[in-house]
């Protein structure tokens, strides 16, 4: 069953209840289960047992134990922000600066902010989001555009400006082929990451035209004025962004602490948790110092904040389980096997650029995907006498845009909570643009393939 054309079957029946039911709880729950059972040779009981203890499994990781953690701790400081003012009163500096006046400069303001934090995606998503949906609720701006903008920023540059964990783990797929110049290969996969380049220049111009098309159009015509509660009291700006500053600098801080000088090898995890709770901790204080809540308000704001969180994280725990379910059944490995056969050069990165984006798609994770089609993708480069960088960028753009497509992707969960959108609506309002993307991506890599081969 391991590596058969069987092992699709789960993820596919994720996506199809995913797409069906519009619920990513349903759908993770119902593929974990069928992954469990199909693991153990169609046992129903062990199996549902099984996939039951894959969910507690989860949470023996410290590393997602950190996740998860933050999720939970970025909630109670957003409503804690919005209770106490501070986000209000960061707006008002904004607009007496001059800086953010019009639709126009707040759409622009967290496309520039995604695309300026490039060490940690879900640090990037979050400091955008949080800075700007009371700005978007303003402007009558729907949280499903700003959820595009953050989730085409913050990916797609994390794979461009690699100084973060995801050039430390390209190089580290990439060493295993004692290659002559792992770096120079890595770099050189910038140029050739056209999903990832047209991806930010598509956000970049429906942030500064304010044009928006497909499903995204008409969730504009449905914002209304009570997206988010209305808070009166204005606190000062720097009750806002002292916090959030304070996140990005422990989190870099942190980073080159943990990777012992070198940010690209540090725990992302862990930086983000510790930096949260700091962040959290420092927020509470000037809170308190300003006298803007009292104790109680403080913990019952925290604690509304934590509990409006729980779907969304609940929907992280199943991925995490899910992800390693498919795994196991070598759903990946399948997928890579499919295309071992002849095909002309010109066609060898277009292929591996849809293979990369079905297996992201199918199984929600962009990284899982680099371990398997990376470890093909140099061979075939070398054989064939095409640079490597070529077909490796085409691994790198084709698992961002199944990221980006997928329902069940983690990075889409997050981009989701960060904006305030529901879920299923970002993706929808989503997909359209991150479709276009990819066909102009395999147009530019079969007219570059020519030239090469």
């Amino acid at each position: 069953m391991q590596d058969s054309p069987l092992s699709l079957l789960p993820p596919l029946v994720a996506i199809v209840i995913a797409v069906w039911r519009k619920n990513a709880l349903l759908a993770l729950f119902c593929g974990l289960i069928l992954a469990s059972i199909m693991s153990t040779n169609w046992q129903l009981i062990t199996g549902l047992t099984d996939g039951l203890f894959a969910i507690g499994g989860v949470f023996t990781s410290t590393s997602n134990l950190y996740i998860v953690s933050f999720s939970l701790l970025i909630g109670a400081l957003v409503t804690l922000m919005n209770k106490s003012g501070a986000v209000n009163g960061f707006i008002e500096k904004l607009s007496s600066l001059n800086l953010v006046k019009n639709a126009r400069q707040a759409s622009m303001l967290p496309t520039i902010i995604g695309t300026s934090i490039f060490t940690d995606t879900n640090l990037s998503m979050f400091t955008a989001g949080m800075a700007s949906q009371k700005l978007f609720d303003k402007y009558k701006m729907s949280r499903a555009k700003l959820a595009y903008l953050i989730d085409s920023t913050c990916a797609p540059v994390s794979i461009l400006l690699l100084v973060n964990g995801w050039g430390a783990y390209v190089l580290g797929l990439l060493d295993d082929y004692q290659l002559a110049d792992s770096v120079g290969v890595l770099i050189g996969t910038v140029s050739y990451n056209f999903y990832a380049i047209i991806a930010i220049l598509l956000a970049f111009y429906t942030a500064y035209s304010g044009k928006i098309y497909g499903p995204m159009k008409r969730a504009e015509s449905l914002v209304t004025e009570q997206q988010q509660d209305s808070v009166k009291q204005i606190a000062p700006a720097y009750i806002m962004w002292l916090p959030l500053l304070t996140l990005l600098a422990l989190t870099l801080i942190l980073l080159w602490i943990t990777g012992d000088g070198d940010i690209r090898r540090g725990s992302g995890s862990f930086a983000v948790f510790w930096s949260i709770t700091s962040s959290f901790i420092l927020l509470v204080l000037l809170i308190s110092f300003h006298k803007l809540l009292n104790v109680k308000e403080i913990t019952t704001s925290s604690a509304v904040g934590i509990k409006h969180m729980f779907p969304a994280v609940a929907i992280l725990v199943l991925s995490f389980a899910f992800g390693d379910a498919i795994k196991g059944l070598g759903t990946g490995i399948y997928v890579s096997e499919l295309f071992n056969v002849e095909l002309p050069l010109f066609l060898m990165a277009p292929v591996i650029f849809i293979a990369a984006a079905l297996m992201a798609f199918a199984t929600g994770t962009s990284w899982g995907t680099f371990a398997i089609l990376v470890p093909i993708a140099v061979p075939i480069a070398q054989q064939s006498g095409l640079p490597i960088e070529f077909l490796v960028a085409a691994v790198l753009g084709g698992g961002v845009f199944g990221d980006h497509a997928s329902p069940i992707s983690d990075t889409t969960v997050v981009a989701s909570i960060a904006s305030g959108c529901d879920h299923f609506e970002h993706v929808k309002t989503q997909l359209p643009y991150a479709l276009f993307g990819a066909v102009l991506t395999i147009i530019l890599y079969i007219f570059v393939g020519l030239g090469l081969s």
